[in-house]
């Protein structure tokens, strides 16, 4: 029964930010634009109210309700929020909301769902920045990883690990290192502990798209698993970006191609 409050106050803590911050956008925009708010409520409120306050030269009365479904924000001359008839039957007052220009009525409307949008963008680079990314830096495969034909023709061999293309140095495995492989024209491997150059051909992509049994993205989803967290660098919305794109690369597109590096069933993690 504990577990179940405590899970129950979890669901109506989390609605209730959602609410908040859906209605003070609807409000926000509605002062900006100078409309009248007449009420801000925060969980529904038939007959009575938990707690109401209206401040002093104010319009709005602030207040919580007792039945935890949601919250409003009561807009003037918005029959959908006041339902009041009598007042929607005489002439639109300045402060109300179907006075303002249609572009401002549609603002105010659409600010609800905007702020839920840069309220989910913020947690969601807060727990990037806090918690960071996981990947598998190519320094710990210390067993290399297999290749395709494709790739083996133009000199690469199964165990070698990845080290620099064009001189710039290939840290994470990922799409990133094969795009940087297959646009390079030498790619650095080590190989048996030394360092070997490798020449790629200026046609390598197509290659690639011409070789039935590959694809031109690299296989990420089979050592997905065996990678160790690294704190990623603090670059909130291109991290974003880049984890939103990941799921297609990682797991959608390795399961209708086989990759040109292979499956990377040799990788050995060293924590």
């Amino acid at each position: 029964m504990e577990t179940f409050l405590i899970k129950a106050l979890q669901l109506i803590l989390s609605l209730s930010i959602l609410v908040i911050v859906h209605e003070f956008g609807h409000f926000i925009f509605a002062r900006i634009f100078k409309v009248r708010v007449e009420k801000f409520y925060l969980f529904f409120d038939p007959w009575f109210s938990l707690f109401k306050y209206k401040p002093k030269n104010s319009d709005t009365e602030y207040g919580v309700g007792w039945l935890p479904l949601g919250g409003y924000c009561k807009i003037s001359g918005m029959i959908d929020e006041s339902m009041d008839k009598e007042a929607m039957a005489q002439p639109p007052k300045p402060y109300e909301f179907r006075s303002k220009p249609a572009g401002q009525r549609l603002m105010i409307m659409v600010a609800g769902v905007v702020f839920n949008f840069l309220l989910a963008l913020f947690i969601y680079s807060m727990i990037l920045f806090t918690w960071g990314d996981t990947y598998l830096p190519l320094k710990n495969m210390k067993m290399g990883m297999n290749y395709s034909e494709t790739f083996q023709n133009v000199g690469f061999q199964d165990g070698d690990i990845l080290l620099r293309a064009d001189n710039e140095e290939l840290e994470r495995f990922g799409s990133d290192s094969f795009r940087k492989v297959v646009e390079a024209k030498t790619v650095t491997v080590l190989r048996d502990g030394r360092e070997t150059v490798i020449s790629i051909p200026e046609d390598m992509m197509q290659r690639c798209m011409r070789d039935g049994k590959a694809s031109p993205i690299l296989c990420v989803s089979r050592w997905l698993f065996v990678s160790f967290p690294t704190r990623m660098p603090r670059r909130l919305l291109p991290a974003c970006s880049r984890r939103i794109a990941w799921w297609l690369l990682t797991v959608w597109l390795p399961r209708r191609f086989m990759m040109p590096l292979g499956y990377c069933q040799r990788i050995r993690v060293k924590r």
